[in-house]
């Protein structure tokens, strides 16, 4: 399973409301950071990630995610790691333990997470909703993400990418395209447009509300 590690940049966790929905209760983004902190902590301990199923369907719906790790404890939070799946090629459970554990381990900008670090790991989430069509004129700038495709190509680009570049919608759709390696103006012409939202959430807010 291919992962994406994420510059700080283009962090969807930067980016707050823009990108939120509210799918998940409290209670469930609890749980989603549980899995995370002990898919961490699994492998600082030498032991396997203890999957308990049956997991409830939510947790088992196949989901792209992007985990990210911050470091606190000092003057400032610093990031420790970002590595997410843009498309559900996992059940949501599996998803974060996964990401989780690269972000922590397997980012290449970062030393691995010591059992020093984890205490003060904070893990930010971002889930990104399923895939669905879209008409190019329904696109949202800053709230959508795109995937066009084509026979076999491919391009996918994430919410926050067109608001960073100050792209207009249709600059948007021509990126995308060429992400695809597509011309510019495919999205004209026939390709498969689908676009995706993401639900961002994290230990400080969860811990906000007790």
């Amino acid at each position: 399973m291919s992962k994406l590690s994420e510059k700080p940049s283009e962090n969807l966790a930067a980016h707050g409301p823009a990108l939120l929905s509210r799918e998940f209760s409290l209670e469930q983004r609890r749980t989603l950071l549980g899995i995370a902190h002990q898919a961490i902590l699994s492998v600082l301990e030498g032991q396997p990630f203890l999957e308990a199923p049956p997991f409830p369907a939510w947790l088992s719906d196949p989901r792209g995610v992007f985990t990210t790790l911050y470091l606190t404890g000092g003057l400032h939070r610093e990031l420790r790691g970002c590595v997410g799946y843009a498309v559900p090629i996992a059940p949501l459970y599996r998803a974060v333990a996964e990401t989780a554990r690269a972000a922590a381990f397997e980012d290449s900008r970062f030393l691995p997470v010591t059992k020093e670090e984890a205490s003060k790991l904070e893990v930010s989430l971002s889930v990104l909703s399923r895939l669905f069509p879209i008409d190019p004129k329904a696109v949202e700038v800053g709230r959508h993400g795109l995937v066009i495709s084509q026979g076999g190509r491919r391009g996918l680009l994430l919410p926050q990418v067109p608001r960073e570049n100050d792209w207009d919608r249709e600059t948007f759709l021509e990126q995308t395209c060429r992400k695809a390696g597509l011309p510019l103006d495919a999205w004209r012409k026939g390709v498969t447009i689908e676009a995706f939202t993401a639900e961002v959430f994290g230990d400080a807010e969860v811990e906000g509300h007790g």
